[in-house]
């Protein structure tokens, strides 16, 4: 199975990501009412709540990432993901195998 990287952006908005550490769980969530962007996908932390959001923009997006309008219909409404890497630029975090939905059939791998 293809692994699925996305960018987390925003961070300045929020908390920064001078506490981001490797291997740090995060929860997406769809945020179909965000003004903003119809495809908005908020990134969330355990008893911090809000960090930032998936990148949808090419100015915003790190490498190989997806952009949140590509992972938009490869997750439910929620998801899991993991930070992979921490850097100047920003910060890539994978998505989890499981909360990846088989586009074929619909149903979560």
């Amino acid at each position: 199975m293809k692994k699925v990287y996305f960018t987390l952006t925003g961070t300045g908005h929020y908390y920064g990501t001078d506490f981001l550490k490797t291997g740090m769980r995060v929860r997406l969530e769809k945020e179909p009412d965000n003004r903003f962007d119809k495809e908005a996908i908020v990134v969330k932390m355990e008893g911090l709540g809000k960090i930032g959001y998936v990148a949808n923009s090419i100015c915003t997006v790190i490498g190989d990432s997806v952009s949140a309008g590509r992972l938009y219909d490869k997750i439910g409404d929620t998801a899991c993901g993991t930070v992979v890497v921490v850097t100047k630029a920003g910060v890539v975090c994978k998505v989890s195998p499981k909360s990846l939905i088989e586009a074929d059939r619909g149903r979560r791998l």
